[in-house]
């Protein structure tokens, strides 16, 4: 990035603060607090082991700097300026879910475009809000658009705050389904046992109110339902698709599925030994198409810092938003990012990486070179490293 696009931006970022009124995270004085300078060359300068006191007032710092990334932590502390984690003194930290589009194995680098790829990463997101507020029932929760490519997740729940990173990596192993075996999800049952039998009948059945369990149930009973709308050949073929299973056995699992649906509806995977072999097969595919692919080591740090919402992104121009739980359906990052200090007005830019740019609820084609552009298009391109502002 050259001088004179880091210094418009840098001009730009601090308008944008000027105007901004910030809500901080509670007890934001126990926390540690850190930023990214607009510093020349390659690599970046992080300013941190900084207590909100050390920075004077908040939104005056914030003009005064005009910095690039802002951050604060996940703990809070004894001492949050101090120089070395063992001297502040830890008290507990929130629980923090980062999703990004970039590791997303959903996403298609080089072919999703950033539209698709924010799609991708919302439905990721809601994925994970699953499992935090029906499998873990927490209620504290903060949902942030990072401002790139991305979600976070703040859980502040008071059970959380204790939890060292064993007890977090148990939750990221939960959330990713790391580890899951089918087994472990049925429950059984004694049947139909007499006083002459030493081992009375067993039945196995998935949960279907909660958890992996029904997350499991709730597949296989989507898959049957596919497999009974087919005709019966089709559905043969399609069975025989997985290993072990031939012609005989899926049969077999299409006529104990019409013969005891209403079995299966109640999660019983017992109704016959090909049907209990499909439902195996299946919990694969269930980690796979319903876990959270979050960034693990965020969540396992109780030190972490995480982005300032109401901040600005150094690498796109765009705002880090709160979303309200019931907004998030509707949001379009791509819409309600983009700083109100950046609209209405042109800028003109040389553009050194042309191609496609979705902003503002529209798709642009932006040619090679010199061009003039609305400009939070323009903070868009040159945050992004592909356009430098244009000699005056």
């Amino acid at each position: 990035m050259e001088e004179r696009t880091r210094a418009y931006l840098r001009g730009r970022f601090r308008d944008y603060y000027r105007r901004q009124n910030f809500s901080l995270p509670p007890e934001a004085e126990s926390r540690e607090w850190g930023y990214i300078t607009w510093s020349a060359g390659p690599g970046t300068t992080m300013v941190r082991h900084n207590a909100l006191l050390d920075l004077g007032d908040f939104d005056d710092f914030l003009a005064r700097e005009r910095p690039q990334h802002v951050y604060f932590s996940a703990g809070r502390y004894d001492d949050p300026g101090a120089g070395s984690m063992s001297e502040k003194g830890w008290q507990g930290s929130d629980l923090i879910f980062d999703l990004d589009a970039d590791h997303l194995p959903a996403v298609t680098l080089g072919e999703d475009t950033y539209a698709e790829m924010l799609g991708k990463c919302k439905a990721a997101l809601e994925r994970l809000l699953s499992f935090l507020e029906r499998d873990f029932g927490f209620r504290d929760l903060e949902i942030v658009f990072s401002g790139g490519r991305g979600y976070h997740v703040h859980v502040r729940d008071g059970g959380v705050q204790d939890l060292d990173r064993g007890a977090r990596r148990e939750i990221v192993d939960y959330v990713r389904g790391t580890g899951l075996q089918f087994e472990a999800l049925l429950e059984s049952e004694a049947v139909g046992g007499s006083a002459g039998r030493k081992s009375p009948a067993r039945k196995r059945t998935l949960e279907t109110t909660g958890g992996w369990s029904a997350r499991a149930h709730r597949h296989l009973l989507a898959y049957v339902d596919e497999l009974l709308a087919m005709e019966e050949m089709e559905a043969v073929e399609r069975l025989q698709s997985f290993e072990g299973i031939g012609e005989g056995k899926s049969k077999a699992i299409l006529r104990a599925a019409r013969e005891n649906y209403s079995q299966l509806e109640t999660g019983n995977v017992d109704v016959h030994p090909a049907v209990f072999g499909l439902a195996r097969e299946l919990a694969s595919s269930v980690v796979e198409q319903d876990n959270a692919p979050i960034d693990e080591p965020v969540t396992t740090d109780t030190n972490r810092l995480i982005r300032l919402p109401g901040s600005l992104h150094g690498g796109s121009g765009l705002a880090v938003r709160r979303i309200a739980r019931e907004d998030l359906e509707g949001f379009d990052p791509l819409i309600e990012a983009i700083p109100e200090t950046f609209r209405g007005q042109e800028i003109s830019i040389d553009v050194t990486d042309p191609g496609l740019v979705e902003l503002g609820g529209d798709s642009f084609t932006i040619d090679d070179g010199n061009q003039t552009v609305l400009e939070y298009v323009g903070v868009f391109l040159m945050a992004r490293g592909r356009a430098e502002k244009e000699r005056e």
